[in-house]
């Protein structure tokens, strides 16, 4: 599955490296379980982790068995308008999600993370939190 992720990182955004793609789905990864393991902290992937969260879950079959397995649930990336956006502190939210992947026991390489997505497409930061519950 991974090198299926990897292939489809560097299709959609050629600038980014093999090597790197790759660094980018073991983040991903890292993230998703943090995120659900975690629902309610508003975590943000960076731009990078981004890609690698968005070319999973186009996958749904393997998508919701690595949740299931990882997490126990499956998690949510749940759109919504820019004017439901709420800014915030891009460097606090930044060490708020490094500091939820390490408790949950992944290693977070902070390169990967240096600036977070534009998540106006994603519910409070693209955590697991869907609208309403």
């Amino acid at each position: 599955m991974a090198a299926r992720l990897v292939r489809r990182i560097t299709a959609d955004h050629p600038n980014i490296d093999t090597t790197t793609a790759r660094r980018i789905v073991g983040q991903a990864a890292a993230f998703i379980a943090a995120s659900g393991q975690q629902p309610g902290q508003s975590l943000v992937p960076s731009r990078l982790v981004d890609h690698g969260w968005h070319a999973f879950i186009v996958h749904t079959v393997d998508y919701a068995a690595f949740c299931q397995r990882v997490v126990g649930h499956f998690v949510h990336h749940v759109p919504t308008d820019e004017d439901e956006q709420t800014p915030g502190d891009p460097q606090a939210e930044r060490e708020r999600t490094l500091t939820a992947i390490r408790t949950a026991g992944y290693t977070a390489e902070k390169d990967l993370w240096g600036d977070a997505a534009d998540c106006n497409q994603c519910h409070a930061g693209c955590h697991d939190s869907p609208k309403g519950g």
